[in-house]
């Protein structure tokens, strides 16, 4: 077996709106496609014995061991790698419930589809599927704890922690979208000028001031003292001297930690004697010039919770340990406390495994202890310096009995401090009497403080602290979305998503936008290129100046990696035509149209999807679609727009040479096509067809008809506005239009206008795109032979794995059919093309340049226009 290609989606795709994390996985069978599993020997029993856990796999028949009923009775080795791909990832602590395994055009050949929590893990998992079921098939051992402890270590290296998770994980449930900003924990919650940060669980709105004064232990120590907050004893140290001083003024036994130090690095506790005093010295100078030398507050270890300066939670911490028994040895004894289900890998559950470090042994040296040591029965030994949950400690949520002059005490502490989110750590005998009464003390305040220990406490109520944090973020009535109108189809997506934020734009938003040509924010080109898929939708949502995105989304980003947001509120579809077939395994024009419906699939309920009722594909993807329906059509006398309208719907038609909305039984016209630039008096039909859609996602996010009206007389189609979109450049004999037009549906609707135009000699200058089926090339060539009088060959920058003989050939095919004796003109080359025709060019022809690189094709002819101007001003 072959594995051809691997894509990962993280958006709404081709396979499913509702699931955005999958791997697509093409699969070549190769000699498997002719053995099913029911045909090799000893698979059944071998799959159960290295997966057993398959048996939970209900598959197609529903129940508990249908996956294995399958094999059983016989299925292709793509299908049970989907199902060993979910095993996999499940074992490892990723628990995914979703896939797919379909044929493709090609035998053998399968788009193998499952769900993965982290990119990488679902690629790694890919790869390791298909060698685990290669060695099934063969018979040979397999190590499949290596491949669950390898995927183990990638989830922990890739996945948020599990406070900011939990922060994110109640955003999705609110949904509020998110992006993530890096590979660690900074976060971006919400779109645009909505948008909040972030980071571990320091937010956006988290005072700079009040995170570095927490970070400075000693500053945080003075503050709170000032304030009457009970505190221990002690001083900044910087030396053995100071230490020496210090513990003579306030006596053993003492703790030493950075100053600057956070997650009890480089801390060390109860210290009785000079000889580990001045080894905590050092170990606190590893991380902080300065140290902090103060008196050990003996008591139970207390983490409270402090969000929107309100109480939220508070949980006792207890550190790795373990009790003897009389009989195991200390090492036996983390062994037993390590079976317990409850602890695993990293955060992959409720508590972590004790591992074996040197604070461990730094321990046991100080006690006369080895591993190898028995305890008394039910002696306890702590293992670990600190309570952190990460190294293997335990939290018990002690919420409910915190006494309320000790939480009192706490909300005053993060307004004394500033911070929004707060870790206030407290020794005491107990939270359900004040502190000061039992001689307890605040230890530290801490920014970022984790949440894990309020999440899944060992023992308790779980608490869902990142509510309030959800709650101070965005409070009930705030938005955390911007507009977004995303626009599809095979043919003037570019034109009508700039016609779209032209219209934005005149409304007075902040619009961002991606096409063919670049990413702009308000007009501003930021990135340049095809910038239709994912990242460059991302882009725009990221920037915190747009307060509206226009998005146009194309085959290739969708197939790619999906949308670049999960919804919308109005979705445009244009059209679906033949173009792109074959490729990513879209071989069929009702498959692309599928791919087209995409952004159209995750508008909310309550927005409005926008659909050319001219075109059968697009018109009948109102019925899979759950969101409000608004057509556009050409045709005034359309029975799909009377019949929609004569129950209440929404409509935009070319009616009596107006731009007219049909709401229900009312007209509402907006304005003649003559008073349209881009309509080019309306002689460019398509371009009527665009501010039809155009208008009526305008319409739909209630603006008032006067502005769209005075938005659509503003759009001149322009080299600026609309580059490559039927640019024309008026020479004094002739005339050069240049347009992006690239398959045959572009190039007849190109023809339909020129159909409209008087001129001498009509010329085109055509070219193939590598990429396509013979019959795309064919047929392209078949739609100039009508159009034009001349044709001149070119080739694109890129010959996508075709010669250019090959391409020439086929083109030349398509002409000649119309007519054997068309004047053809190879020129292979795109600027020697464009200069060729303007040099040859009769009295009134009529030049039409398809370009597959507009910007430089632009600049050429830009040239050509001024040097003729310059001669004729000289003259």
């Amino acid at each position: 077996m072959k594995i051809l290609d691997i894509k990962t989606m993280n958006g709404p795709n081709y396979w499913s709106s509702i699931r955005h994390k999958l791997v697509v996985m093409l699969l070549d069978l190769q000699e498997m496609e002719e053995r099913p599993t029911n045909t090799i020997p000893g698979f059944l029993e071998r799959i159960s014995a290295l997966m057993p856990s398959l048996y939970e796999h209900r598959c197609s028949e529903g129940v508990a061991g249908g996956f294995f009923s399958r094999v059983k009775e016989g299925t292709w080795m793509g299908h049970v790698i989907e199902h060993i791909a979910l095993e996999l990832q499940t074992l490892a602590g990723m628990d995914t419930g979703f896939g797919r395994t379909r044929e493709t055009g090609d035998k053998g050949v399968y788009h193998v589809v499952f769900s993965y929590h982290e990119a990488k893990a679902g690629i790694y998992t890919a790869h390791a599927a298909v060698k685990i079921a290669e060695a099934l098939i063969d018979g040979v051992e397999y190590d499949l704890q290596a491949d669950i402890q390898k995927l183990r270590e990638i989830r922990e290296d890739e996945r948020l922690g599990p406070s900011t998770g939990s922060i994110v994980d109640e955003a999705i449930k609110r949904k509020i979208p998110y992006i993530r900003l890096n590979r660690r924990s900074l976060v971006q919650l919400g779109y645009g000028v909505k948008q909040k940060r972030v980071q571990a669980t320091i937010a956006s709105t988290t005072s700079s001031i009040a995170v570095e004064i927490a970070c400075d232990k000693e500053e945080t120590k003075n503050l709170l003292e000032a304030s009457e907050i009970p505190v221990p004893r002690g001083k900044i140290i910087y030396d053995e001297d100071d230490l020496q001083s210090v513990i003579d003024k306030i006596g053993y036994p003492i703790v030493t930690k950075p100053v600057d130090g956070n997650h009890g690095k480089g801390a060390t506790t109860n210290i009785r004697n000079w000889e580990d005093a001045v080894a905590g010295l050092k170990a606190a100078k590893v991380y902080s010039r300065a140290v902090i030398c103060e008196k050990y507050i003996t008591g139970r270890d207390y983490r409270v919770l402090v969000v929107n300066y309100k109480f939220v939670a508070a949980a006792l911490r207890t550190p790795a340990a373990v009790t003897g028994d009389g009989l195991h040895t200390i090492k036996e004894l983390i062994d037993i406390v390590n079976q317990d289900p409850r602890r695993g890998y990293g955060h992959e559950k409720v508590l972590t495994a004790i591992k074996i470090d040197d604070f461990t042994m730094d321990i046991l040296k100080k006690r006369d202890y080895t591993l190898e040591t028995i305890l008394e029965a039910g002696e306890e030994l702590w293992l670990k310096p600190t309570a952190n949950l990460s190294t293997g400690g335990t939290a018990t949520d002690v919420t409910d009995y915190v006494h309320p002059s000790n939480i009192f005490m706490c909300e005053r502490i993060a307004r004394i401090i500033g911070l929004d989110i707060c870790g206030i750590d407290i020794m005491a005998a107990d939270l359900s009497i004040p502190i000061k009464e039992i001689g307890g003390a605040v230890l530290e305040v801490n920014a970022a403080p984790g949440f894990r220990m309020h999440l899944d406490p060992t023992e308790g109520i779980p608490r869902n602290v990142a509510e309030p944090v959800i709650d101070m973020l965005y409070p009930p009535g705030v938005s955390a979305r911007i507009p977004i109108v995303a626009v599809s189809g095979t043919n003037g997506k570019t034109t009508t998503t700039r016609l779209i934020a032209h219209i934005v734009k005149q409304m007075g938003y902040k619009v961002g936008y991606t096409t063919t040509d670049g990413v702009y924010i308000q007009n501003q080109l930021m990135m340049e290129g095809d910038c239709t898929g994912p990242v460059s939708a991302e882009f725009v949502l990221r920037d915190p100046t747009v307060d509206y995105a226009v998005l146009e989304c194309a085959r290739g980003g969708i197939l790619r990696a999906g949308l670049g947001f999960h919804n919308c509120d109005v979705a445009v579809v244009t059209n679906v035509a033949e173009d792109h077939l074959g490729l990513g395994g879209i071989d069929t024009i009702e498959k692309l149209a599928k791919v087209k419906m995409v952004p159209a699939s995750v508008v909310f309920p309550t927005g409005y999807t926008i659909l050319n009722a001219d075109d059968d594909l697009v018109y009948n993807m109102h019925k899979d679609l759950k969101c409000k329906i608004a057509f556009f059509s050409l045709n005034e006398h359309s029975e799909r727009i009377k019949k929609h309208c004569s129950e209440g719907g929404l409509a935009a038609v070319y009616e009596n040479g107006y731009i007219t909305i049909l709401k229900g039984g009312w007209k509402i016209r907006i304005d003649k096509v003559t008073n349209i630039p881009l309509t080019f008096s309306g002689m460019a039909e398509f371009n009527i067809a665009n501010c039809l859609a155009a208008t009526l996602a305008a319409y739909v996010q209630d603006f008032k008809t006067e502005d769209i009206r005075l938005a659509l007389q503003t759009f001149v189609p322009s080299p600026a506005l609309t580059p490559g979109r039927m640019n024309m450049f008026r020479f004094r004999n002739f005339t050069v239009m240049l347009d992006y037009a690239h398959n045959t549906h572009g190039l007849r609707a190109i023809g339909k206008f020129l159909h409209t135009v008087e001129a001498s000699v009509k010329v085109g200058i055509i070219a193939g795109v590598g990429d396509r089926r013979d019959e795309d090339i064919i047929s392209l060539g078949q739609a100039a032979g009508e159009i034009f009088d001349e044709i001149i060959i070119r080739q694109d920058k890129h010959l996508r794995g075709r010669t250019e003989e090959n391409i020439i050939e086929l083109i030349s095919k398509g002409i000649y059919s119309v007519d054997a004796t068309k004047k053809i003109t190879v020129i292979k080359k795109e600027p020697e093309a464009i200069d060729y025709a303007i040099k040859n060019a009769i009295r009134d022809a009529f030049i039409v340049v398809t370009s597959d690189v507009v910007p430089d094709a632009l600049e050429q002819v830009k040239e050509a226009k001024a040097r003729e101007d310059g001669a004729l001003l000289e003259r």
